[in-house]
């Protein structure tokens, strides 16, 4: 018998990047459409396009995750896009949108972009600003991964009466068995430990520009 759940459980990473890559499409098109055609209500159907599929996105890792009560792999990275999408994508986005007004401006020989567009842009190459930018989304990245490392150790233990004793002893760093760290399952044992890589990368990447600032661009 044919289900829907079953369907949603067998093809969740293809559904998953299908709707990934229809909403980097729906962002594109509401470029071409507003900045070239100049159409400024039809362009917004795709953003609303966007919006949609990114609210299918969450309802789809909602109704994986009640049907298998399982923090898993997939579950974890669906919930990264779609908190991204709500935080640093908004400011990505608006960076994406100054570009296409840029680069469609100039193919159509119109100013598109604002002199606050312009301001914003201009000082985006002054290293001081690249610097403290970095600096900043350093420590909200600190946070993020500090929370939520916290909350899978608690949520591995049972508690937070054993939390002590594995910051003493990090020897479990790099173990093959799972039970001798805080997290519950391999999955998230196997991801936090690449996140945890990523994130030391990136931490001091993003502070090399403030020790180290870079000649302003032209």
């Amino acid at each position: 018998m044919f289900s829907i759940m079953g369907l949603l459980l067998n093809y969740q990473w293809e559904i998953f990047i299908a709707l990934e890559i229809i909403s980097v499409l729906s962002l594109l098109i509401f470029g071409v459409v507003r900045y070239f055609f100049n159409k400024q209500k039809r362009s917004l159907l795709f953003l609303l396009l966007f919006i949609i599929l990114l609210i299918l996105e969450a309802l789809l890792g909602l109704m994986i995750y009640q049907e298998t009560g399982e923090i898993s792999t997939f579950l974890i990275i669906i919930t990264v896009f779609v908190l991204y999408a709500c935080t640093f994508g908004i400011f990505d986005f608006m960076k994406l949108d100054r570009w296409m007004r840029q680069k469609i401006g100039n193919w159509r020989g119109v100013q598109l972009l604002t002199e606050k567009d312009i301001r914003i842009m201009d000082r985006q190459k002054d290293p001081k600003y690249i610097a403290k930018k970095y600096r900043r989304s350093s420590t909200v990245h600190l946070i993020i991964f500090a929370s939520l490392q916290a909350a899978f150790w608690i949520y591995g233990t049972g508690g937070t009466s054993e939390l002590l004793d594995y910051l003493k002893d990090l020897s479990w760093i790099g173990t093959e068995n799972v039970a001798e760290t805080p997290y519950a399952n391999d999955t998230i044992y196997r991801i936090s430990m690449i996140w945890g890589l990523i994130f030391i990368i990136d931490f001091i990447w993003s502070w090399s520009y403030t020790i180290f600032p870079a000649s302003k661009k032209n």
